[in-house]
C-alpha cells in the first residue's frame, strides 16, 4: 500500500511534459507494488514430494530453490542445507502438504471471460481485455496451474504482452505460451460473423487466408507478432455465430501449406478440430495437437497416431456450455450446435483411448470460469483415465508438447521452481488437486 500511495503522490506532480527519464522512480514503485522479486534462496519443508507422475512419494523432504530453479530435495537436517539456511534465506513451511510439480494447461484463453454476448468485441477496448487476462493470469495461477498455453487472444499483442510481465514478475500468474490471434478461413469459427458487413470489416484481425499462399502469410504474420505457436480452426466451431456444421474448413493444401511453414520457423501447429474427417485431414498434414477432438473416430485416430499428434480433450468446455442451453446465454445459433456435441462429448476420452490416442492436458478455460481448470482431472478419470496418468498428462506430457520438458513438469535440479503444495496423494486420486493451498512460480510465491 505505501508503494502504491507513493505512486499517486508522484502521478499527483507529474505535468504534462515532464522528461521520460522522470518517470523511472515511479516505474520501480509500481514494480514494487506489484510483487517482490523471487527469494535469492528458499527452503521448502514439505511433508512429502511427488517428483513426477513416475514417482512415489517420498516423505518428508526440503526442497532448495535458487534464483528461481530448483537446487535439489534433501533429507531434512542434510548437511548440505546448512550454506543455504541463512538468515537472508526464506524458509516455507509446507510440512502438512504434498509438494509437486506445478500443473500445466495447453488450452486456455485468459484474456476473456464466459459470455454469451458476442457483440462485446464491437464495444470492448483492448486495453479492457488486457486487464481482464491479467486478472485471470493470477487467477490460473492460484488453482495450481503454473504455465498454460493461450490458444486464441482477444487482441492483437494482449497476450505476448502478458507473457512478460509475468516472466518479469510484474503480474502475478503462469509462464505463458501463446499462439496470439487465431488463423482461420473467411467467415469460419474464428472470424467475425454476425454483425453486418461493414463492422465484421472493422473487426477484422487480419488473420484469415484463402489459399496456400496467402495461409503461409498468416503464419508467416503471427511469428512476426510473437507467437510461440500457431493456432488454426480446422473445422467450424460451437460459439461463434457461423452455423455451418462442424467439419472441416480449410483445404488439404491450405493445411499442410500451414502447417509446412510453421516447422520452417521453428513453430507448432494446434488445430480446433470436432468433425472426424476435420480431425483426420489435420492430423495428416502433420498438426502437433488436436483441440477438442469430440467426433473422433477409427480413421480420426489412425491418421493422428500415423503423425504423432496428441488430443488436448478439452472436457470442462463441453461441461460449462451445456449447462447454459434454453437460458438467453448463448444465441440459438449457438444453442445448436451445444446440442449436437453434448450428445457425445462424454465418450471422446473412451473412443481416443480404444484407438491408442495420446492426451494431453487442456480445458478452454475462458469458456468456464477460469480457476476452476483442475475440473478436468474429475473428467478425465471419468472417462478411464487413472489419476497417475491424467497427472502426467498435465506435467510431463504437457511440458514435452510444448517443448519445455528439460525446464518444467518435473521436480529437478535445474528445473523451473514452479510448485504446488496440496494435502493428500493426488496419484492416488487427482481430485486434490482441485483444491490447491500454495503456489510458487519461477520462485516467486502467488499470493
Amino acid at each position: 500500500m505505501k508503494a502504491i500511495e507513493a505512486l499517486g503522490r508522484a502521478a499527483a506532480r507529474i505535468g504534462p511534459r515532464m522528461p521520460v527519464r522522470g518517470l523511472a522512480p515511479i516505474a520501480g514503485a509500481l514494480a514494487l507494488a506489484c510483487g517482490a522479486p523471487a527469494a535469492a534462496q528458499t527452503l521448502i519443508d514439505a511433508g512429502s514430494v511427488i517428483v513426477d507422475a513416475d514417482s512415489e512419494p517420498t516423505g518428508a523432504k526440503t526442497i532448495l530453490v535458487v534464483d528461481g530453479k530448483v537446487q535439489g530435495v534433501y533429507d531434512p537436517g542434510d548437511a548440505a542445507l546448512a550454506a543455504y539456511d541463512t538468515p537472508q534465506a526464506e524458509r516455507i513451511d509446507l510440512s502438512d502438504k504434498t509438494v509437486l510439480p506445478g500443473l500445466i494447461d495447453l488450452h486456455t484463453h485468459i484474456s476473456g471471460d464466459p459470455s454469451g454476448e458476442f457483440w462485446r468485441g464491437a464495444t470492448t477496448p483492448p486495453e479492457y481485455f488486457t486487464l481482464i487476462a491479467a486478472k485471470n493470469a493470477r487467477i490460473t495461477a492460484l488453482a495450481g496451474f503454473t504455465t498454460i498455453r493461450d490458444l486464441g487472444s482477444r487482441t492483437d499483442q494482449v497476450m505476448q504482452s502478458l507473457r512478460r510481465a509475468t516472466a518479469e514478475g510484474l503480474v502475478p500468474g503462469p509462464r505463458i505460451v501463446t499462439s496470439g490471434r487465431t488463423i482461420s478461413i473467411v467467415g469460419g469459427h474464428g472470424d467475425v460473423s454476425g454483425f453486418t458487413q461493414h463492422v465484421n470489416d472493422v473487426l477484422d484481425s487480419g488473420f484469415t487466408c484463402t489459399g496456400p499462399v496467402e495461409c503461409s502469410e498468416k503464419v508467416r504474420l503471427a511469428s512476426q507478432y510473437g507467437a510461440d505457436l500457431i493456432k488454426i480452426t480446422a473445422t467450424g466451431g460451437v460459439l461463434s455465430q457461423q452455423g455451418r456444421g462442424l467439419e472441416a474448413h480449410f483445404t488439404n493444401d491450405e493445411m499442410e501449406a500451414i502447417v509446412a511453414t510453421a516447422n520452417s520457423l521453428g513453430l507448432k501447429v494446434a488445430a480446433h478440430a470436432h468433425g472426424a474427417r476435420g480431425i483426420e485431414a489435420a492430423a495428416r498434414a502433420g498438426v502437433h495437437t488436436i483441440e477438442h477432438g469430440t467426433y473422433i473416430d477409427e480413421a480420426a485416430a489412425r491418421a493422428m497416431n500415423e503423425a504423432g499428434t496428441t488430443l488436448v480433450p478439452t472436457l470442462m468446455a463441453f461441461e460449462g456450455i451445456r449447462g447454459q442451453v434454453g437460458t438467453g446465454f448463448y444465441t440459438p445459433v449457438v444453442d445448436g450446435k451445444i446440442r449436437a456435441v453434448a450428445e457425445v462429448a462424454d465418450t471422446i476420452i473412451a473412443r481416443a483411448r480404444a484407438n491408442g490416442v495420446a492426451i494431453g492436458f487442456g480445458t478452454d478455460a475462458g469458456v468456464f470460469p477460469h480457476g476452476e481448470n483442475a475440473g478436468e482431472f474429475r473428467l478425465l478419470m471419468a472417462g478411464g483415465l487413472t489419476s497417475r496418468v491424467a497427472l502426467a498428462s498435465a506435467t510431463t506430457v504437457a511440458a514435452r508438447l510444448i517443448g519445455m520438458e528439460d525446464e518444467i513438469g518435473r521436480l529437478a535440479p535445474g528445473f523451473s521452481a514452479d510448485l504446488i503444495a496440496v494435502e493428500g496423494n493426488p496419484l492416488d486420486d487427482a481430485t486434490v488437486l482441485e483444491e490447491v493451498d500454495w503456489v510458487m512460480v519461477r520462485g516467486r510465491v502467488i499470493e
